[in-house]
Protein backbone atom coordinates (compact mmCIF):
# COMPACT_ATOMS: atom_id res chain seq x y z
CA UNK A 1 0.00 0.00 0.00
CA UNK A 2 2.81 2.39 0.73
CA UNK A 3 4.40 1.77 -2.64
CA UNK A 4 3.72 4.75 -4.92
CA UNK A 5 4.51 2.94 -8.15
CA UNK A 6 0.99 1.50 -8.20
CA UNK A 7 -0.49 5.00 -7.99
CA UNK A 8 0.83 6.82 -11.06
CA UNK A 9 -1.43 9.85 -10.76
CA UNK A 10 -0.77 10.56 -7.12
CA UNK A 11 2.21 12.74 -8.01
CA UNK A 12 -0.12 15.01 -10.00
CA UNK A 13 -2.45 15.69 -7.10
CA UNK A 14 -2.54 19.21 -5.85
CA UNK A 15 -0.77 19.84 -2.60
CA UNK A 16 -3.38 21.72 -0.61
CA UNK A 17 -0.79 23.36 1.63
CA UNK A 18 1.06 25.01 -1.28
CA UNK A 19 -0.60 28.12 -2.75
CA UNK A 20 0.66 27.50 -6.27
CA UNK A 21 0.22 24.36 -8.31
CA UNK A 22 2.74 24.02 -11.12
CA UNK A 23 2.41 21.67 -14.06
CA UNK A 24 5.21 19.81 -15.67
CA UNK A 25 5.62 19.90 -19.46
CA UNK A 26 3.55 16.75 -19.95
CA UNK A 27 0.63 18.10 -17.91
CA UNK A 28 0.81 21.48 -19.63
CA UNK A 29 0.73 19.82 -23.05
CA UNK A 30 -2.40 17.85 -22.19
CA UNK A 31 -4.14 20.85 -20.64
CA UNK A 32 -3.53 22.91 -23.78
CA UNK A 33 -4.44 20.03 -26.09
CA UNK A 34 -7.72 19.46 -24.27
CA UNK A 35 -8.45 23.19 -24.34
CA UNK A 36 -7.91 23.40 -28.12
CA UNK A 37 -9.55 20.07 -29.05
CA UNK A 38 -13.20 21.28 -29.06
CA UNK A 39 -12.36 24.16 -31.40
CA UNK A 40 -10.52 21.87 -33.83
CA UNK A 41 -13.22 19.19 -33.72
CA UNK A 42 -16.18 21.51 -34.15
CA UNK A 43 -14.33 23.52 -36.81
CA UNK A 44 -13.53 20.42 -38.85
CA UNK A 45 -17.05 19.05 -38.49
CA UNK A 46 -18.71 22.33 -39.44
CA UNK A 47 -16.43 22.68 -42.47
CA UNK A 48 -17.33 19.16 -43.62
CA UNK A 49 -21.05 19.74 -43.13
CA UNK A 50 -20.93 23.09 -44.92
CA UNK A 51 -19.06 21.53 -47.85
CA UNK A 52 -21.77 18.88 -47.97
CA UNK A 53 -24.73 21.27 -47.71
CA UNK A 54 -23.45 24.15 -49.86
CA UNK A 55 -21.59 22.11 -52.44
CA UNK A 56 -22.01 24.52 -55.33
CA UNK A 57 -21.22 27.77 -53.57
CA UNK A 58 -18.15 26.33 -51.80
CA UNK A 59 -16.58 24.51 -54.73
CA UNK A 60 -13.58 26.83 -54.85
CA UNK A 61 -12.95 26.77 -51.10
CA UNK A 62 -10.91 23.74 -49.99
CA UNK A 63 -12.11 21.84 -46.93
CA UNK A 64 -8.85 22.46 -45.08
CA UNK A 65 -9.18 26.23 -45.51
CA UNK A 66 -12.71 26.20 -44.13
CA UNK A 67 -11.63 23.94 -41.28
CA UNK A 68 -8.69 26.01 -40.11
CA UNK A 69 -10.64 29.25 -40.37
CA UNK A 70 -13.51 27.80 -38.33
CA UNK A 71 -11.08 26.30 -35.83
CA UNK A 72 -9.19 29.57 -35.42
CA UNK A 73 -12.43 31.47 -34.84
CA UNK A 74 -13.52 28.78 -32.39
CA UNK A 75 -10.24 29.05 -30.51
CA UNK A 76 -10.76 32.79 -30.18
CA UNK A 77 -14.22 32.11 -28.77
CA UNK A 78 -12.80 29.63 -26.24
CA UNK A 79 -10.16 32.11 -25.10
CA UNK A 80 -12.78 34.88 -24.82
CA UNK A 81 -15.04 32.56 -22.85
CA UNK A 82 -12.19 31.65 -20.53
CA UNK A 83 -11.43 35.31 -19.92
CA UNK A 84 -15.05 36.42 -19.49
CA UNK A 85 -16.33 33.54 -17.36
CA UNK A 86 -13.00 32.81 -15.62
CA UNK A 87 -13.63 29.09 -16.11
CA UNK A 88 -13.12 26.60 -18.89
CA UNK A 89 -15.97 24.41 -20.08
CA UNK A 90 -18.97 26.66 -19.53
CA UNK A 91 -22.02 25.83 -21.64
CA UNK A 92 -22.30 29.43 -22.82
CA UNK A 93 -18.80 29.21 -24.28
CA UNK A 94 -19.58 25.97 -26.10
CA UNK A 95 -22.81 27.39 -27.53
CA UNK A 96 -20.86 30.39 -28.84
CA UNK A 97 -18.23 27.99 -30.22
CA UNK A 98 -20.81 26.08 -32.26
CA UNK A 99 -22.43 29.27 -33.54
CA UNK A 100 -19.13 30.87 -34.60
CA UNK A 101 -17.79 27.69 -36.20
CA UNK A 102 -20.97 27.45 -38.27
CA UNK A 103 -20.96 31.14 -39.20
CA UNK A 104 -17.44 31.23 -40.65
CA UNK A 105 -18.08 28.89 -43.63
CA UNK A 106 -21.55 30.33 -44.10
CA UNK A 107 -20.08 33.81 -44.44
CA UNK A 108 -17.83 32.47 -47.17
CA UNK A 109 -20.92 31.42 -49.13
CA UNK A 110 -22.46 34.88 -48.82
CA UNK A 111 -19.27 36.70 -49.73
CA UNK A 112 -18.90 35.03 -53.12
Amino acid sequence: MGNSRFRPYESYRRNESSPLFLLDAYGLFWHLANFVAPAIGVGALSAALCKLCWRRSLTRAPWFTLAWQSSAAGLLVLVAGLILTRHDGKVVTYVALVIVCALVPWLRTIRR
